[in-house]
């Protein structure tokens, strides 16, 4: 390493990051001259995520754009890509509910190019342009609106597969995040109420009037609350399945419409 690196794997170390080598090559070679990469160290020491920093996150093989404040995917989320390319087929009806800057919904058209319609929606701005970003080079359709409201009408009923990463993070331990995300994600990304569960709760009673008997919903949550979850999906009309994947150190429900 020459010195200039040298000295920026240092400040990441000294600062608390575990992998400072590799992050500071990343940097490096964003970085378009001395000035940018100074600002973008002293950034990522201050604790912004280092995806924002660089504009992109590199999700199950593909660079993702990644705004400024949005909420960045985690690799975990690649158990929802996993489980609903399961049920795919040709044609199929996709929707990514609070898509975030919608890895599952670029993942899946990565995966079946030109054969699926997909949308995926979000209350965020900032999230709602980088999904577009993301997925109209893919043939993807995103849209802003809280859960199913900015959806066209026509899906009602005939949505195949129902993916989402709704938060889940009980408001009361978003204090007890790391600061990456308590300080530079948008909060509305991570809280999910007192237990964590109300946007669940809304997406899953709303899903009975857009999936019909056989279609898929699949949702991530945490090893704590999958009960719950299930129990909610179980309420709603849905067989549910717990699904864990430890290498993506990922939990989901699976649930199937009556």
């Amino acid at each position: 390493m020459g010195a200039a690196t040298d000295a920026v794997v240092r400040r990441l170390r000294d600062a608390g990051c575990v992998f400072a080598e590799e992050e500071a090559a990343l940097l490096l070679a964003e970085a378009t001259d001395p000035q940018e990469l100074a600002a973008m160290v002293r950034a990522r020491v201050d604790g912004r995520p280092l995806e924002q920093l660089l504009g992109w996150v590199a999700f199950r093989g593909h660079r993702l754009v990644v705004d400024e404040g949005v909420f960045v995917p985690r690799q975990r989320t690649g158990l929802l890509v996993e489980l609903a390319s399961a049920h795919l087929h040709e044609g199929a009806t996709v929707v990514e509910l609070c898509c975030g800057v919608a890895p599952v919904g670029a993942a899946l058209l990565a995966e079946w190019p030109g054969r699926l319609e997909l949308w995926a929606s979000d209350i965020d701005p900032v999230a709602v342009r980088s999904a577009r970003r993301n997925l109209a080079p893919l043939g993807g359709t995103v849209v802003a609106g809280d859960l199913f409201g900015g959806l066209p009408d026509r899906l009602r009923g005939s949505i195949d597969v129902l993916v989402a990463n709704a938060p889940y993070v009980p408001s009361a331990s978003i204090s007890l995040m790391p600061r990456e995300a308590r300080d530079h994600e948008a909060v509305i990304a991570l809280d999910g109420g007192a237990d964590g569960l109300d946007v669940q709760r809304r997406l899953i009673a709303a899903s009975s009037e857009w999936l019909p008997a056989g279609a898929h919903l699949v949702v991530e949550t945490s090893t704590r609350q999958a009960e719950r979850t299930a129990g909610l999906m179980e309420s709603a009309g849905y067989s549910a399945v717990i699904r864990r994947d430890d290498d993506l150190d990922g939990t989901a429900v699976e649930g199937v419409r009556h």
